[in-house]
């Protein structure tokens, strides 16, 4: 049976993973932070963080496909504020760090099923001393030819399909990780977002919604969306 827009949602929103993220540490080309949000949501985060410069746009719905909408993006001016801002949400996390040194590891050989967080670093010099240093692992992806590197959107998806691998063998994607206060709106979005944008127009709160994601509202909310 084909699934409805709403059931398609519910099914996602259910899977979410609030305790793996990705850091992004200023990367700047568009066409890479599209990409990593992309893999971001196809492997089930919530939450993207990136180091970000306070005046340079962010991504659009044309280069990031709509992915940014089903996403908490988390713009820092600086690694250590985008760390503590981790660390806040989790405790126990792990930073990874995608960086060849003495002491990298394999990134298949990382335990994914723990807290994680993936910081991978600016496209041409990498991830800065300062990430390094928040660093509890450094993980590398080996490489078999003359290339020593991968493009920062491609090693980010290896490694984040390398994490679903893990979890679903654990069953992590059973878990119901996000409150009915962050799924409303999101369901509100997807499944309305005409009248959503009229809502938002006028300052007016999301209504309710049943089982079938229809809208449960008073007459008094239609009589205000249309006139206010």
């Amino acid at each position: 049976m084909q699934q409805t827009r709403y059931q398609r949602i519910e099914d996602v929103l259910s899977r979410r993973q609030t305790d793996l993220t990705v850091c992004l540490e200023d990367v700047h080309k568009h066409h890479n932070l599209s990409a990593i949000v992309r893999s971001a949501d196809a492997v089930g985060c919530h939450h993207v963080h990136a180091v970000w410069p306070e005046k340079q746009k962010w991504l659009t719905n044309n280069t990031s496909g709509g992915s940014k909408n089903w996403l908490e993006t988390h713009l820092h001016r600086n690694i250590d504020d985008a760390v503590v801002a981790m660390r806040e949400r989790n405790p126990e996390i792990q930073i990874l760090a995608t960086h060849l040194s003495e002491d990298a590891v394999d990134f298949r050989e990382v335990d994914y099923t723990k807290p994680t967080a993936i910081i991978v670093g600016q496209e041409k010099t990498g991830i800065s001393e300062k990430a390094l240093e928040y660093a509890d692992q450094n993980i590398i992806i080996p490489m078999q030819g003359m290339v020593q590197s991968l493009n920062v959107s491609v090693a980010a998806a290896l490694i984040l399909f390398e994490a679903q691998r893990q979890r679903e063998l654990a069953g992590l994607y059973n878990r119901d990780m996000l409150s009915a206060e962050v799924k409303h709106p999101l369901y509100f979005e997807g499944c309305h977002p005409i009248i959503a944008r009229q809502c938002k127009q006028r300052k007016l709160p999301y209504p309710a919604l049943d089982e079938n994601g229809e809208i449960v509202a008073s007459e008094q909310f239609w009589q205000a969306l249309k006139h206010t």
